[in-house]
């Protein structure tokens, strides 16, 4: 029997779909469905399969030291048992099995972990390795017609990562946490990639909260025909000086020059992933979200592998053929417009061999999935086209102009060629029409304007500008990068895009930088990720990275370890100004979030015993303190984070509980009319029913409704529904004198 394993189990289903002649049986294998036909089964699996992790008796936090983590012995361990089973089951009668694993590091290594379990139930077992970039039916039929060999050198790679990330992680993290006094949910994480990134942000915020704006001034002038121009000068930096020329223009403008140039636009490179993250951001989807669509896309046979640092196009794909295929469907102008033209690709900075740039590998619809979905697959399909476009032409026109000897300019363009941007309209340039000039006119000044403004701070980082400084500095991997900023986000240390750290995240980093500076600097992880590059590409073992690792985390426990006063100290000042709501109205002292005995979470007054001032909070999800300030209480607002789910912007929370308690008593209030009217004698469970039919739900509504209309249309005597209201008004009179 013939074993494939693929990644996951769409992908596995589609395989046997594409190799079988006909349709594959479904079987189940200790409850995983496998795919049968001919003498072969495939399998999917569901990522790892297994886990790096300490022995037992190291989960203790408080007993285990933290030195104890870094020499510790790392095992492997289960985390899929059902598959584990299945596999050792299929693999005892399997004579081949073939990887058919995503092809990167972390497909490497997930198709070994499947071949070391299969291995041990059938060491005669032969093994061999397909390896592709979509699942389309070309792909994987050339990628079976012609196998290699497993890449245990790759596989290495990840498993040294893996290792080494546990190690840093869970030594740094229990560190920290434990130092600070942040245990259980609420632990406050540190690692090798993930630390850096946050430095990266706190370092800006910092750079926005000591920026000084500086004043300026610009001049510009309206003339006739619609025109407006601004002072050559640009930013003049004095007042005085800008007053002056303001002062002395005249009511005449001059044209000096008219110069006009032909600009061209080249069409933006390929995709790669930092590209598409980042595209995907300005279109507003998060990194992780919108890798998340684009593996299902790929799973899907929709685009391409998304995993990628490729910006050349390979010889092999037909551009033209697979053109041509868009030429049916919501694509067809633009597919027919690019087929007109010489279709000669761009290409980037960046070439590999092991997966092409992101394309889109299969037409499809709306219809054939989620709005999200097919928004990420749209911006895919029109970056493949725009890459095949003709360059867009424009024509640019500097126009130099005289007022009372003062020089002002005008700068205008116009597309004459809309070229690649006809198809990719994300990347929007727009058009500046100037008015039909010749050189010597002269021209009214209609209005003069002196423009007060000043410099402002530089702009926080949006996700997909992280990525791509993440991408620069060697920080994580295109596989890794978009997780280590979800994990910022579940962690509380950042919230908002573009981000904002928290005080906690500016309390874990100043900790670091002061006492041990190696963890929040990019040259550590890059000096390690270049050691997993050597580990693939067998120069240097796996082993030899692991202990240069935690040789370097020895080190910085050296410093860690003789500074932990002061960074309790740090960390503990930081936490607690992320914990400040507000000012107390009634004593002056601060709001806190809190947590009461049993677990539940409020937000209460430093003034306790003497100040009892509280309100209540949601009992799920991570609290986030924002900056933002309730003008009517003072109080900051709140957001709410629950994994999974979009971030709740509770608002103020004095504004929040007072909304809801006048709910509950509007909701009480009309319980209570409800309860009235079944009070009213004659009016039955039945009677009831017809009355709300008819739009009558409570007592009020029985006293102003018109007796007629309310017996035509329930059917009841009107005699009876006159009395019925005589009693409504009495009850309703009575409850509101109550």
């Amino acid at each position: 029997m013939h074993l494939i394993i693929a990644e996951k189990h769409n992908v596995a289903k589609r395989i046997a779909q594409i190799l079988a002649a006909s349709k594959p049986k479904v079987k189940r294998v200790h409850g995983i469905e496998t795919f049968h036909f001919d003498d072969k089964v495939v399998m999917g699996l569901s990522g790892h399969i297994v886990g790096v992790d300490y022995p037992p008796g190291y989960n203790n936090w408080q007993k285990v030291g933290y030195r104890d983590l870094i020499q510790a012995e790392v095992v492997t361990k289960p985390t899929q048992e059902k598959i584990v089973s299945a596999l050792r089951d299929l693999g005892e009668e399997a004579d081949q099995i073939t990887i058919a694993t995503d092809y990167d590091r972390e497909g490497e290594l997930i198709g070994v972990e499947a071949l070391r379990i299969v291995e041990e139930a059938n060491a005669r077992v032969k093994s061999d390795r397909v390896r592709f970039s979509a699942i389309t039916k070309g792909e994987i039929m050339d990628a079976f017609d012609s196998p290699g060999e497993v890449d245990y050198d790759l596989a290495s790679s990840g498993e040294a990562r893996q290792v080494v990330d546990l190690i840093w992680g869970a030594a740094l993290t229990r560190f920290i946490s434990i130092t600070a006094g942040r245990l259980g949910k609420g632990f406050l994480s540190v690692g090798r990639v993930q630390s850096p990134t946050l430095t990266l942000i706190v370092d800006r915020e910092k750079e926005i909260e000591a920026f000084k704006p500086q004043p300026y001034w610009e001049i510009y002038a309206d003339l006739e025909k619609e025109l407006r121009v601004k002072h050559e000068k640009g930013r003049i930096w004095e007042g005085d000086l800008a007053r002056s020329i303001f002062e002395e223009l005249g009511e005449v403008a001059e044209v000096v020059s008219i110069k006009e140039k032909t600009r061209t636009d080249r069409p933006p490179a390929p995709f790669d992933t930092t590209a598409f993250i980042s595209a995907a951001s300005n279109i507003g989807f998060s990194a992780s979200n919108a890798m998340r669509i684009a593996e299902w896309l790929y799973t899907s046979g929709f685009i391409s592998y998304p995993r990628t640092e490729n910006t050349v196009y390979p010889p092999s794909l037909d551009l033209k053929a697979l053109v041509s295929a868009f030429k049916r469907g919501p694509f067809r102008e633009d597919a027919e417009k690019v087929l007109k033209g010489p279709m000669k690709p761009t290409r980037g900075k960046r070439f590999s061999t092991d997966h092409p740039p992101i394309y889109p590998t299969e037409p499809a619809t709306k219809k054939d999935m989620k709005d999200d979905q097919w928004k990420i697959y749209e911006l895919v399909v029109r970056r493949f086209l725009a890459t095949l476009s003709e360059p867009s032409r424009w024509i640019t026109m500097n126009v130099r102009l005289d007022i009372g000897g003062q020089p002002f300019r005008a700068m205008g363009a116009r597309q004459v060629e809309a070229g690649w941007r006809a198809c990719y309209p994300y990347s929007k340039a727009a058009e500046q029409i100037l008015p039909e000039l010749s050189e010597g006119e002269r021209l009214s000044v209609l209005g003069k304007d002196l423009v007060e403004k000043e410099t402002q701070p530089p702009s926080r980082y949006g996700q997909g500008r992280l990525v791509k400084l993440m991408d620069e500095l060697g920080l994580g991997t295109k596989s890794t990068r978009h997780d280590i900023i979800s994990k910022l986000y579940a962690r509380a240390y950042v919230h908002g895009n573009p981000m904002k750290p928290t005080n906690t995240a500016y309390a874990v980093i100043d900790a670091l930088e002061r006492h041990s500076p190696t963890i929040t600097k990019p040259e550590m992880t890059r000096t390690l990720e270049e050691d997993m590059t050597k580990i693939a590409e067998g120069r240097i073992g796996e082993g030899a990275v692991i202990e240069e690792s935690r040789s370097m985390l020895d080190a910085v426990f050296d410093d860690l370890l003789s500074h932990q006063e002061e960074i309790e100290t740090t960390l503990r000042d930081g936490l607690r100004t992320d914990k400040i709501v507000g000012t107390c109205p009634n004593c002056g002292s601060e709001l806190i979030i809190r947590r009461g005995r049993r677990g539940s979470r409020f937000i209460g007054c430093t003034g306790y015993p003497e100040c009892t001032n509280t309100l209540p909070l949601p009992k799920f999800g991570m609290i986030i303190v924002t900056d933002k300030t309730c003008e009517e209480h003072g109080m900051y607002h709140i957001r709410i984070i629950n994994k999974g789910k979009r971030p709740w912007d509770l608002g103020c929370p004095k504004c929040n509980f007072d909304q809801w308690q006048a709910k509950k008593a509007e909701e009480a209030k009309k319980k209570a009319e409800v309860d009235l009217l079944a009070k009213i004698p004659g009016i039955g469970p039945k009677t009831l029913e017809k009355l709300e039919a008819a739009g009558v739900k409570t007592a009020l509504d029985l006293a102003g409704a018109e007796a007629d209309d309310l017996a035509e249309k329930t059917g009841l005597n009107k005699k009876k529904i006159s009395s019925w209201q005589v009693a409504a008004r009495t009850l309703t009179e009575e409850a509101s004198t109550c």
